[in-house]
């Protein structure tokens, strides 16, 4: 049997601002992202995570639940977006022309 067979290694990372949590799991082959999740047990640190709904990446790419996982991959669980980023831009432009500064026909710089 080779190591291969047997399995190999991967990591699961989740952060937040002020903590975050690597664990290294050994994994048998065809093991999908969120198996490797569940394996790590990264819910015992962070209750919050939701395993039915979490969005996954290996190395910052987003992948699905059922991506099947490669030897020295990183599963990162990503966090739920606290403000839409086009939103926030929005209202950012928004609160400039009311300030008077951005021009409120072209919108360019004053």
């Amino acid at each position: 049997m080779s190591n291969e067979q047997a399995g190999f290694l991967v990591e699961v990372i989740y952060a937040l601002p002020k903590q975050q949590k690597l664990i290294q799991v050994h994994v048998p082959p065809e093991t999908t992202c969120i198996e490797a999740v569940r394996l790590s047990d990264m819910q015992r640190y962070f209750p919050e995570i939701d395993l039915d709904t979490v969005k996954l990446g290996i190395f910052s790419r987003l992948v699905k639940h059922d991506e099947v996982l490669q030897p020295g991959q990183r599963v990162e669980i990503y966090r739920p977006l606290i403000a839409d980023p086009k939103d926030v831009r929005r209202k950012r432009a928004e609160k400039a022309k009311e300030d008077g500064r951005i021009n409120k026909i072209t919108g360019s710089k004053l």
